[in-house]
């Protein structure tokens, strides 16, 4: 449709659509959300969170359509043949921009479980959004600051504890965790600003990763190491919307994950500590020259053409 409409009109009918479609959704998740934190744990509990996910996977799936109709964009999704609907996978990627989240849910849709991601727990009480990870039993997490931990050394460890506590509603489940290492997205700003040793990367933040890993490590089998390219330029999400985003590239690699990071103390334990910071430095520095090959080629093949 973007190739009949100017590119604001086509912005705003999409953005439209989002929101007819999260209003419809919506409805029956907050309904089945209420519906079970009344309910004690067992089959019926589980099987209203997998009614919620359900519908979920369906907003997901129509956003997707909405895009795929307002929009030319051309998507080119590496390395889905080894995922599993039934598999349980750590996920992260660089990030770029906020339409991320959305290529995210595109090239993992229904090939992985729902993608979720840890939340802090005071964001439990957000309206509207609050009910809805909490009926889809998105994991919450409790962090304690260095300074607090500094002042009451008796809560080290504690927060962990916490978060695994209420992460023990997703075991026996299939589940798909999300994370952006790098923590924000990527602007030459900021590159800059932090002196990142990559080339197109910011500093991931390995406490990030080993957090997820302690937590809920024995539930996953892999990592998903997901490589997003925007070979036409990083898009806002205004420009995403808006049908201007020309191609994607989509390059998953499924890892192992080291299980000194599932089982070790990373708060404490300096061999952890220095273990996971090797092991996120080594996943970026692929991911690094891997985004570099990708934008290269591509850059080969439109000179070609325009040749």
């Amino acid at each position: 449709m973007s190739r009949f409409l100017p590119s604001a009109v086509v912005g705003v009918l999409s953005t439209a659509l989002i929101f007819v479609n999260t209003f419809f959704w919506a409805v029956p998740i907050y309904i089945l959300s209420l519906v079970k934190l009344c309910l004690p744990r067992g089959r019926l509990k589980r099987g209203l969170r997998d009614l919620g996910v359900g519908a979920a996977e369906c907003w997901v799936a129509c956003n997707n359509f909405n895009f795929a109709i307002m929009g030319t964009t051309v998507w080119d999704i590496r390395g889905i043949d080894e995922l599993k609907r039934d598999g349980s996978y750590f996920v992260n990627a660089n990030h770029q921009s906020w339409a991320d989240v959305v290529v995210l849910q595109k090239a993992l849709g229904r090939r992985v479980p729902f993608l979720m991601f840890f939340i802090k727990k005071e964001l439990v009480w957000l309206p509207i959004l609050g009910l809805a990870w909490k009926g889809l039993d998105f994991p919450f997490m409790q962090r304690f600051s260095r300074e607090y931990l500094q002042q009451h050394p008796e809560m080290r460890g504690k927060d962990l504890e916490a978060t695994r506590a209420l992460c023990s509603t997703l075991r026996g489940q299939p589940v798909a965790i999300m994370s952006f290492l790098e923590g924000t997205r990527f602007s030459p700003s900021k590159h800059a600003r932090q002196e990142s040793p990559y080339r197109r990367l910011l500093k991931p933040k390995a406490g990030g990763a080993a957090f997820v890993m302690n937590a809920i490590g024995d539930q996953l089998e892999a990592l998903l190491d997901v490589t997003i390219a925007y070979p036409s330029g990083r898009p806002t999400i205004w420009q995403f919307v808006s049908g201007r985003c020309e191609r994607v590239i989509v390059d998953i690699r499924r890892k192992p994950l080291p299980k000194e990071l599932v089982t070790g103390d990373y708060a404490s334990d300096e061999i952890v500590r220095e273990t996971a910071q090797q092991w996120v430095h080594g996943l970026w520095e692929e991911k690094d020259e891997r985004l570099e090959a990708l934008l290269a080629d591509e850059a080969m093949v439109s000179d070609s053409a325009h040749r």
